[in-house]
C-alpha cells in the first residue's frame, strides 16, 4: 500500500471522531512497515508484541494527534520509543542482551553488490549482508535507530528527525557515524 497523506488525513479524522474501522485501515496499511521497523530494533521474536503495542498506545493518543507531521512519521516515532521501552524492560528482566537484527534485506539489492551471480561472487555478498548485519547490532541505539530509518525504511532526514525528536544535524551526525562504523567492517572484506 502506498502512503497517500490525504488519505491518512481523513482516516485520522474519523480514528480521532472514534471510528474504529477507520483506524483499522491505517492498522492494515502500515502495520507491515511497523513490523520491519520494531524487528531491527528488537529481534524478530518480540517484533508483534512491540508493533501491537505500538499500535494500541497510537489508539490511545490519537485525539492528541494534531497533523504537524505525517500520520506515519508520527507512528514510527511512537514504534521507536515502543521499541525503546521494550529493551529496557527486557534488559532488567534479563541482564544483558545482544540484538538479533534481521540484516538480510539491510541491502535489499544485492545485485548492485555484484554483477556475476558467481559462487565467489554470491558468498561474498552473503558475507557482506551477514557483516553489515553485526556491524549494525554492535551500533549503539541512535545510530542504529537513524540508519535503519534511512535505509531500510527509506525515511528522509527531515523525517528521522521528527521520529526520533532530534535536530536534524544530529541525525546526519548519526547517519554518517553508522556508515563509517560499517565501512570499517566491510573494508577488509572489498579489499580482499
Amino acid at each position: 500500500m502506498s502512503i497517500d497523506p490525504d488519505v491518512d488525513i481523513q482516516l485520522v479524522a474519523r480514528a480521532q471522531a472514534g471510528d474504529t474501522r477507520a483506524f483499522e485501515l491505517l492498522v492494515r496499511k502500515y502495520q507491515h512497515k511497523i513490523i520491519q521497523l520494531v524487528s531491527r530494533l528488537v529481534g524478530d521474536g518480540d517484533a508483534p508484541d512491540v508493533a501491537q503495542e505500538t499500535f494500541i498506545r497510537a489508539w490511545r493518543a490519537m485525539k492528541g494527534f494534531q497533523g504537524n507531521s505525517a500520520f506515519y512519521t508520527w507512528l514510527y516515532r511512537i514504534g521507536i520509543n515502543t521499541a525503546k521501552n521494550h529493551l529496557v524492560s527486557r534488559n532488567r528482566r534479563q541482564g544483558t542482551h545482544d540484538i538479533d537484527i534481521a540484516d538480510a534485506e539491510l541491502y535489499g539489492h544485492t545485485e548492485q553488490l555484484s554483477d556475476k551471480a558467481t559462487p565467489e561472487a554470491q558468498a561474498l555478498t552473503e558475507e557482506i549482508k551477514q557483516k553489515v548485519g553485526e556491524a549494525i547490532g554492535r551500533l549503539p541505539p541512535d545510530l542504529r535507530q537513524a540508519i535503519t530509518l534511512r535505509e531500510l525504511e527509506g525515511l528522509s532526514y527531515e523525517e528521522i528527525a521528527e521520529a526520533m525528536d532530534c535536530p536534524i544535524g544530529t541525525v546526519r551526525s548519526r547517519i554518517f557515524r553508522a556508515r563509517e562504523a560499517i565501512d570499517l567492517v566491510l573494508q577488509p572484506l572489498l579489499d580482499g
